[in-house]
């Protein structure tokens, strides 16, 4: 049998046994999305910009942090389903504020930035749908040097997400 067939053979024995178990998840984001798209177009601009959770950030800004989270994590997921040695990605957690700052997210059009945060996380539904689950062990490390699998990261991308959504709701109320 040739390489390609045992290959495909073994991907199709993993997902019978295990099969894609994100479901969840990638339901879950989707929920988020459908929950919050009609509620963050309908905040006013003073609320958006003047009100801040405890690191100082603004809805603005938690968005934009948001969008951040989904563009490091894309670059991971698809990264480690190829890397033959370790990944070296950037960690970016310790820069978040500068991320932030440097994006000037603060100034940026609301309704683009909804828009981004909503494709781009609807972009990272295809990916965890579409993940080789042979690679779920693939990880990479954080600035700490803390090892983060692939299922790991995928796994924690929801909570991550909430996390962040109840923070703006926190300060709408």
């Amino acid at each position: 049998m040739r390489s390609r067939e045992k290959d495909f053979e073994y991907k199709l024995k993993l997902y019978v046994m295990h099969g894609n178990n994100f479901i969840h998840i990638t339901d879950g984001i989707v929920k988020v999305i459908e929950a919050e798209e009609s509620l963050l177009n309908g905040l006013s601009v003073e609320v958006i910009t003047q009100r801040r959770n405890k690191q100082n950030r603004t809805i603005k800004q938690i968005l934009g942090h948001l969008i951040d989270s989904a563009s490091n994590n894309h670059q991971r997921m698809v990264r480690l389903q190829y890397s033959k040695d370790l990944l070296f990605f950037p960690d970016y957690r310790q820069d978040n504020d500068l991320w932030i700052a440097l994006q000037d997210y603060q100034n940026a059009d609301w309704v683009t930035l909804i828009q981004l945060w909503k494709f781009y996380n609807l972009h990272i539904v295809q990916v965890i749908k579409s993940v080789d689950i042979t690679k779920l062990d693939s990880y990479w490390c954080d600035f700490e040097g803390t090892k983060v699998t692939l299922k790991e990261m995928i796994e924690g991308y929801l909570d991550h997400l909430h996390l962040h959504i109840q923070e703006i709701h926190e300060l709408l109320d």
